[in-house]
Formats: structure tokens, C-alpha cells, sequence
């Protein structure tokens, strides 16, 4: 059954987007890093406004980093995985045109006056859709081993990280084989490792598929490791 998320009040889109006081957003006191505000982490976007049937205008917020040039935003698409940059300049905000009930994320890295870059932490968010909406989760973030990684056999930890706005991750289908593109499912489990057993000399290939209750599905991307 789809989840339902009905019309809010004016005063919960206004506070939709923004970081509460207590938010992940800390870059542990390091001002050499922007510190992101809105859209907030791991949460529903609403108040972006209506460009057409299918994208609103996000407006992104984060805090000004010290001896900061320019700054530079990017955005990526968690479905398609296509990621933009944008140039705010000097500017502590931008907006963008997004696709509606989309799931995204997103940083800023600081150009500083040395010409060294600093990057800030990366955060989530999903972006609402009009009216009724069905939320999927985020697609898993893949750990470990790391993309391209050769690793010793014969068992190999599989690790990712799993999030969702409603908070309801019935569990994780992992696929793995020797195709770039894996078909063969190899458990399906609720926590968010898995160890595995791989032949030496293999190549790899994995993907998770995270599943809520109300049976939406969202893919992570594929990732490749090799055993010695």
C-alpha cells in the first residue's frame, strides 16, 4: 500500500527545508568547510516552489567558511545518478530547478584564497512531490570494499548504508556475480553488511536494493573489487 502524505500547514513548509539547531550538518568547529543549512539531512524537502508539473525551485543554504573565495554547488540526482555543478560565487545560496519527488544530495566546496579546496559533508534530501506522494528510500550508499578495491578472500564484509524519509526500511537484496550489471541474488537481509565468500583472482560485481513497507524499491549503483 503507498504511503500518503496529505496537505501541510503553512508554518511545516516553512520549516520543511531547514536545519534545526541540533543538525548533521557540524563540521566538528572545522570553518575551513561551508556548513550545509537547507535542505536539511535525510528529510523531506517542501518548500520548493512550483516551476512546472514535474520540477520546483530548491533553494540551497549553507554558512560561510573563512578565507573563502568562491564557492562551488553540486547537485546529484540519486536515480539517475547524474550530478551538476553550479557557480555561486561568493554567494551563501542558490537555487535550483529540480525534478519533483526525486531523491537528491548534495555539498559545496569552498575555493579559499590560497586556491586550496575544502569540502563540506554531504547531505540527502527528497525532494516533495505535489499533493500525494510515495516515498522510496534513498539508494544505499555502497562502503565497502570501495569501488575499483582489491581485497583479500576468501570472505569479504559487504557494507553500505541505508536511509529513508518515512523511516521504514523493511530490508536490503543483495546482488552480486561476475557481471558488470549483477542479476544473481545472494541474500536479503535487514542489516546493512552481508559477508560474502569470493574466489581468488575473481572480479566482483554488487548493487543493493533497498525495500520499505510499502514495497517501494530503490537501487544503489554498482560497484566492482577484485581478490589477490
Amino acid at each position: 500500500m503507498k504511503k500518503l502524505i496529505f496537505a501541510l500547514t503553512v508554518s511545516a513548509l516553512i520549516l520543511g527545508c531547514s536545519k534545526d539547531e541540533n543538525g548533521d550538518g557540524d563540521t566538528g568547529g572545522n570553518q575551513n568547510a561551508a556548513v550545509l543549512s537547507s535542505p536539511e539531512n535525510n528529510a523531506e524537502c517542501l518548500t520548493g516552489t512550483p516551476v512546472s508539473e514535474t520540477t520546483s525551485k530548491v533553494t540551497f543554504s549553507w554558512g560561510a567558511a573563512d578565507n573563502t573565495e568562491k564557492y562551488f554547488l553540486y547537485v546529484k540526482n540519486l536515480v539517475t545518478q547524474n550530478s551538476l555543478q553550479y557557480a555561486p560565487g561568493t554567494a551563501t545560496s542558490f537555487d535550483v530547478t529540480l525534478n519533483k519527488a526525486t531523491p537528491y544530495s548534495w555539498y559545496v566546496m569552498a575555493v579559499k584564497n590560497s586556491g586550496n579546496t575544502v569540502n563540506s559533508d554531504t547531505w540527502k534530501f527528497y525532494n516533495a512531490g505535489d499533493a500525494v506522494t510515495t516515498h522510496a528510500p534513498f539508494p544505499a550508499d555502497l562502503v565497502a570494499p570501495v569501488m575499483s578495491s582489491t581485497v583479500n578472500g576468501p570472505t569479504v564484509t559487504l557494507q553500505w548504508s541505508g536511509a529513508d524519509v518515512d523511516n521504514d526500511i523493511a530490508d536490503y537484496k543483495i546482488y552480486m556475480d561476475g557481471n558488470t550489471a549483477p542479476t544473481t541474488l545472494i541474500n536479503t537481509v535487514t542489516a546493512q553488511q552481508l559477508p560474502v565468500t569470493v574466489t581468488s583472482g575473481g572480479t566482483y560485481y554488487w548493487k543493493v536494493i533497498t525495500q520499505d513497507n510499502a514495497g517501494n524499491q530503490t537501487a544503489s549503483p554498482v560497484y566492482q573489487f577484485k581478490v589477490y
